[in-house]
């Protein structure tokens, strides 16, 4: 049985992940911490959860704690992750894994010497609609893939117009960057799934609209080891009307196309013998199947996990890569 300890318990831990890791097979959550005692009681007693902390290290010095899912902002990511794993507990870390690549390689230093496990919660791995796109890409579908194309705009968050107020995720000190960080983590993680490692990259980036100090736009080029090329641009600050979400794969025979965040979306296949579309469902809590499948590995019942330290890591070189090459 994995008793798990959550560090940071705010908005993702409410429906995205928190409550997959009471439901999965040999787990439980059994201790949370958060800096305001207050919220994390609160999070506690709504989740049945026996414990609470307002300070992270005694949660991670708790006997009865054996596994710990770090949900903070990525500033901390490797502070805590390290810690844990120094305490011999394994680690789940919120994506991106950290605030640079730099961080990254610490952590899975960690990890290396110490022999804990770390994985990232890149969980679009094991989701069906990603599974379907992969499989589809594999089977040769669309034939030799030749190139892919990430398009992604959509407008400021209300939260974006308040200066004074600022949300975290646009704080480079707290996020490693602005939306980039937050949202291309996942698009480039499942690239990454598909394909294999980028072993090139360059990018360009600017600041347009001036709501934040961040960057609010951004292009990238790419090419994986595999001999795929691809291409990517990025816009926080399209129009109102404004929301493209499209992943475009182009293949020696056809072409397919899926949507990184919009589950409504079909995978849309177009090929010479016409158009076929696919829709795959989530699961309730859309970190459940990865959560799974950690928790199997750590019980003994089952195989490596498919997003790990290793494979996080290389997302964070890409994505710092194209910010700052």
């Amino acid at each position: 049985m994995v008793h798990w300890g959550f560090i940071g318990c705010g908005a993702v831990t409410e429906k995205k992940s928190g409550p997959a890791f009471s439901k999965v097979n040999g787990s439980d959550v059994v201790a949370v911490m958060r800096r305001d005692a207050d919220r994390a009681k609160d999070f506690a007693t709504r989740h049945n959860i026996g414990k609470w902390y307002n300070n992270a290290y005694k949660l991670i010095n708790d006997p009865e704690v054996t596994a710990i899912y770090v949900a903070t902002p990525p500033e901390s990511h490797a502070e805590f992750a390290i810690a844990s794993m120094k305490a011999g507990k394994p680690v789940y870390i919120e994506k991106p894994m950290a605030v640079s690549y730099k961080d990254c390689l610490k952590i899975n230093r960690v990890s290396e010497n110490t022999g804990v496990p770390c994985f990232v919660a890149y969980y679009r791995r094991t989701l069906p609609y990603f599974l379907r796109v992969k499989q589809l890409i594999d089977d040769g579908a669309i034939g030799d893939v030749t190139t892919v194309q990430i398009r992604f705009a959509i407008p400021p968050y209300v939260v974006d117009l308040n200066r004074d107020n600022l949300p975290w995720r646009v704080n480079k000190k707290l996020a490693g960057a602005g939306y980039f960080y937050d949202l291309a983590s996942h698009q480039l993680d499942l690239l990454d799934f598909i394909f294999g490692p980028i072993e090139k990259v360059k990018g360009y980036s600017t600041n347009i609209a001036g709501l934040y100090d961040v960057e609010d736009t951004v292009t990238g080029v790419f090419k994986f080891q595999s001999g795929v090329l691809g291409s990517g641009s990025w816009s926080f600050v399209a129009s109102k009307k404004t929301h493209v979400d499209v992943i475009d794969f182009i293949g020696t025979k056809g072409q397919l196309s899926c949507s990184a965040f919009k589950k409504s979306t079909p995978i849309t296949l177009e090929t010479s013998e016409g158009v076929q579309k696919f829709r795959e469902d989530s699961p309730e809590n859309i970190q459940f199947n990865l959560i799974q499948s950690i928790v199997d590995y750590l019980n003994g019942v089952g195989k490596m996990p498919i997003s790990t330290g290793i494979s996080a890591a290389r997302t964070n070189w890409v994505m710092d890569k194209i910010l700052y090459s």
